[in-house]
């Protein structure tokens, strides 16, 4: 039976304009990205909702290959819900490579109310057409909802759902060391730059869990934090963006490391990785550059082979979950993105929509 949600839960996810969506890696880390859900919420079905491009599809394979996924709607800035607090969405994701034509109707008319017209004319048409007609849907079905009346996500959620899971245990160090990979200084710099700071770790039950923090300072060893930090030691990743109306002017800037924390909330994050996108301030140069981006992305991904495999590994998923349903073995597609056949396009910086 689809988890329902009261109203106040359902104005922010319908009117939120970005949301931090989470996802597990191979190694028990997280990566944080920015995605516009542009209010497709649908309390029936129990289902939160947002789209991305074949272009920019790294994040898909991984969705497919680990469909624990969480979104967290943590600022209503230039969105329509007004509702204080931080909330965080966790369910199993379900890529739809093949949109039919009224779901699609529904996307643009979401998306128009948030992010203005879409573009026509045959430059237009032409300039995006891998941005837009190459768009797939991602369905999360939701299994928990986490809300704190409190923005910095101070104190006990509200559950509906599965019981919050206590913090997870500490993680091995990985194979390359725990010590910062990229110039602390610089990435220090470009994160605080920017408005709004999340981090995501694998919590207990193996879904992400994104938590607002609060950057302190910075050492030779990388980036203090405080936070509703769980205590120990574990990979994590960390989103720094900040954005205008309509999404214009999208800057953020995504890492991947490892975090150590206390029990008061305090943490050392060690950088490991460092990407980010600036998106031009002015609307018809941000479609421009996401047009190109896009048309970069699907030539990477040789268009429609990318697109085959990510449709055998939606296939190998669906029945190792029914074979898992049924309770015999099949073999999911879990395992590194080495292991693939091809390598699907890129996403530019983590930080496309």
């Amino acid at each position: 039976m689809p988890l329902r949600w009261p109203d106040d839960v359902e104005e922010i996810l319908r009117g939120d304009l970005v949301a931090a969506l989470a996802y597990v890696t191979p190694a028990g880390g997280a990566v944080v990205t920015t995605v516009a859900p542009c209010g497709l919420a649908d309390r029936e079905r129990g289902t939160v909702s947002f789209t991305t491009s074949l272009g920019f599809g790294r994040k898909l394979e991984r969705l497919v290959r680990n469909p624990s996924t969480a979104l967290a709607f943590h600022t209503r800035e230039h969105g329509f819900a007004t509702a204080p607090g931080h909330l965080v969405v966790q369910g199993r994701s379900t890529v739809q490579l093949r949109v039919p034509p009224p779901r699609v109707a529904e996307v643009v008319a979401h998306a128009e109310q948030f992010l203005g017209p879409v573009r026509r004319g045959p430059v237009w048409d032409r300039l995006l057409r891998e941005y837009y007609a190459d768009r797939v849907v991602v369905d999360v079905a939701v299994r928990r909802v986490a809300t704190w009346p409190d923005p910095a996500a101070a104190g006990e959620p509200a559950v509906l759902g599965p019981p919050w899971p206590g913090p997870p245990p500490s993680q091995r160090p990985p194979t390359g060391g725990v010590g910062p990979r990229v110039e602390i200084a610089r990435t220090f710099r470009r994160v605080t730059a920017l408005r709004h700071v999340v981090l995501a770790y694998c919590g207990t039950d193996r879904f992400p869990v994104v938590v607002p923090v609060t950057v302190e300072g910075q050492d030779g060893g990388g980036i203090h934090l405080r936070g509703p930090l769980p205590p120990g030691r574990r990979r994590a990743g960390l989103l720094a963006h900040a954005f205008r109306p309509q999404l214009v002017g999208l800057r953020t800037r995504v890492l991947t490391g490892w975090l150590e924390c206390d029990d008061a909330g305090r943490g050392h994050y060690a950088p490991h990785t460092s990407s980010g996108v600036y998106a031009p301030p002015v609307k018809s140069l941000l479609l421009l550059s996401n047009g190109l981006l896009a048309k970069y992305g699907t030539w990477r991904g040789r268009g429609d082979r990318a697109s085959r495999h990510l449709a055998a590994l939606i296939a190998a998923r669906a029945e190792a979950d029914a074979a898992a349903a049924r309770g015999t073995d099949a073999e999911a597609p879990t395992g590194t993105e080495a292991a693939a056949p091809t390598s699907l396009p890129g996403q530019p910086g983590h930080g496309g929509t």
